[in-house]
């Protein structure tokens, strides 16, 4: 279950999201759906999860000099929490 979770989000777009303090962004599993997210955030942290979004990140390009590549794509599920649960980052 623990294995579903790769890292949380760390950006200023993530902290936007997260102004009232309920909601969290999470890189997770490509091939996880909203329930196996939901248990292993809820088993994880030991919180009570009320909503999960997810979406497919695109991959970008990116250049070095001459060099030209793309970066990676994974999957992102923005969960919101139930009121009085928080999770420390």
């Amino acid at each position: 279950m623990k294995d579903i979770i790769i890292a949380p989000v760390i950006t200023e777009k993530a902290a936007n999201i997260n102004a009232e303090g309920k909601t969290y962004v999470f890189k997770v599993k490509k091939d996880a759906n909203k329930n196996q997210i939901k248990e292993a955030i809820e088993s994880a942290f030991n919180v009570k999860v009320t909503e999960i979004r997810t979406l497919n990140t695109k991959a970008k390009d990116k250049r070095v000099g001459k060099y030209i590549g793309k970066t990676k794509t994974y999957k992102k599920a923005i969960v919101t929490l139930a009121d009085g649960n928080a999770i420390e980052i």
